[in-house]
């Protein structure tokens, strides 16, 4: 037991630990690198996420002034839609006013 060198195998346990030491700084580093990287992905996505969300509110707003004008086009060809039927019935009323007084021109022209 007395051969045994207690300074060597200090040594070999510090230097074991400084290489755990150095691995671990390495990896950490990495980690560093990647959540750094992340980050700024992160942040390119939630750019794009925000031109696309304006970009869709921008179509929806689009699409509600269509809506409005649709709704009004709508109402516009239903007014149009009973004028004409209006005008209809008004030229059929004048018809048969207009048959009723010949057929009545000619009863009293011909019962003279």
């Amino acid at each position: 037991m007395g051969d045994y060198d207690w300074d060597q195998h200090n040594r070999q346990q510090v230097l074991e630990g400084r290489q755990i030491l150095e691995r671990t700084s390495a990896s950490l580093a990495r980690s560093n690198r990647i959540a750094i990287e992340t980050e700024q992905t992160g942040h390119e996505v939630m750019s794009e996420l925000e031109v696309q969300r304006e970009s869709l509110l921008r179509s929806q707003r689009r699409l509600e002034n269509a809506n409005d004008g649709l709704s009004k086009s709508s109402s516009i060809l239903r007014a149009m839609s009973r004028n004409v039927l209006y005008n209809k019935l008004i030229l059929v009323m004048i018809i048969v006013m207009e048959v009723l007084i010949l057929v009545g021109l000619l009863y009293l022209k011909l019962s003279h």
